[in-house]
C-alpha cells in the first residue's frame, strides 16, 4: 500500500518545480529543433545529462549497492523512458505543434493510473480518479482554448507524441516499482545511462559531421536547459516524489505542465493566453488538491 500524505508537502512542491521545468522544455526544445536533427539533439542532451548525473552522484556520495537484477531493470527502463520516449517525443514535436503535443501528454495521469491498475501495482480510490479527471479536463481547456491543429500535416507528429506518451507511462509505472528503497539521484543516473547508448548509435553518422562552430545559439540554450534542468534536476526530484507518492499521484502533476508551457510560450514565442484558459488552470489546481487522498486511499 502506498501511504499518500494528507497535506501538501515537499514532494508536492518538488513536483510543481518539475512541472515548471518541463513546461519550459516545450518552447526551448521547439526553438532548438528548428536548427538541429532530433536524433542529434537527443544524443547530445543525454550524453551531457548522464555525465552530469554521475558527477552529482559522486560528489554527493549518493550511491550504494544495487542487486544485479534491479540494475538491469533500471537500465532497461532507461531505454523505454529515455531512448524510445525521447526519440518519439523529439521527432513528434518537430512535426506537430507544441499545443498538440501538450494536449496529448496531458492524458498521462489517466494512462498511468490505468496501467497501474491493469498491472496490479496501484489501485487509486475514487478521490484520486476525480482529481485525475478534473486535471485532464483542465489541460484540455488550457491547451484547446486557442485551437488545435490536427490534420494530415501533423498526423505523423501526433502519432509519435502518442507513442512517446505510452513509453513515458510505462517508464513511470516500471521505475516506481524497481526503485523502491534506492537513492533517487542514483536511479536517475542509471536510467539515463541505459537510455544514452541508443541515441549515440542512432545519431553516430550525423554526429560525425557535426561542427560545433556551426551550432545555432538556440540549440546551445536548448541543450543546456534540457540537460541541466529537465534531465538532471527534474529527474532527481521526479524520481524521489514518484517513490513516495506513487505513479497516479505523481503523473497528475503532469496536468500542471501545460500551464507553465503556456506561460513560457508567451514569454519566448509571444503566444498570448486567452481568458478561458484561466478556467482550465483552476480545474487543474482543484484536481491536484482533490487528489491529496488520506493515507488509506491510495493502494499499491
Amino acid at each position: 500500500m502506498t501511504r499518500a500524505p494528507r497535506r501538501l508537502g515537499w514532494h508536492d512542491f518538488n513536483l510543481v518545480i518539475v512541472s515548471l521545468i518541463w513546461g519550459g522544455n516545450y518552447s526551448t526544445t521547439k526553438l532548438a529543433l528548428a536548427h538541429i536533427d532530433p536524433l542529434v539533439m537527443g544524443a547530445l542532451r543525454f550524453s551531457l545529462s548522464t555525465t552530469l548525473l554521475w558527477i552529482l552522484v559522486g560528489v554527493l556520495r549518493q550511491y550504494g549497492p544495487i542487486p544485479r537484477a534491479t540494475l538491469w531493470r533500471l537500465l532497461g527502463w532507461g531505454v523505454v523512458g529515455h531512448t524510445l520516449n525521447q526519440f518519439a517525443f523529439l521527432s513528434g514535436l518537430k512535426l506537430t505543434t507544441a499545443t498538440n503535443s501538450a494536449l496529448i501528454f496531458g492524458n498521462l495521469p489517466v494512462v498511468v493510473a490505468l496501467l497501474g491498475l491493469m498491472l496490479g501495482h496501484e489501485r487509486p480510490k475514487p478521490r484520486v480518479w476525480l482529481g485525475i479527471g478534473l486535471g485532464t479536463v483542465g489541460v484540455m481547456v488550457v491547451v484547446g482554448a486557442k485551437g488545435l491543429h490536427f490534420g494530415a500535416e501533423t498526423l505523423r507528429g501526433d502519432g509519435l507524441s502518442v507513442l512517446a506518451l505510452l513509453f513515458w507511462a510505462l517508464f513511470t509505472v516500471g521505475v516506481r516499482r524497481a526503485s523502491l528503497g534506492l537513492n533517487s539521484a542514483q536511479v536517475a543516473a542509471i536510467t539515463h545511462l541505459g537510455g544514452t547508448p541508443g541515441f549515440l548509435l542512432a545519431a553516430a553518422p550525423r554526429l560525425a559531421h557535426l561542427e560545433p562552430a556551426t551550432i545555432h545559439p538556440a540549440v546551445w540554450f536548448g541543450l543546456f536547459y534540457s540537460s541541466v534542468f529537465s534531465s538532471v534536476l527534474a529527474s532527481v526530484l521526479w524520481t524521489r516524489s514518484l517513490k513516495a507518492l506513487g505513479g497516479s499521484r505523481t503523473a497528475l502533476y503532469n496536468c500542471i505542465t501545460p500551464l507553465f508551457a503556456g506561460l513560457t510560450a508567451w514569454a519566448l514565442l509571444g503566444e498570448r493566453p486567452v481568458p478561458v484558459q484561466g478556467l482550465g488552470a483552476i480545474l487543474v489546481i482543484v484536481g491536484v488538491l482533490v487528489s491529496r487522498a488520506p493515507a488509506e486511499e491510495v493502494e499499491g
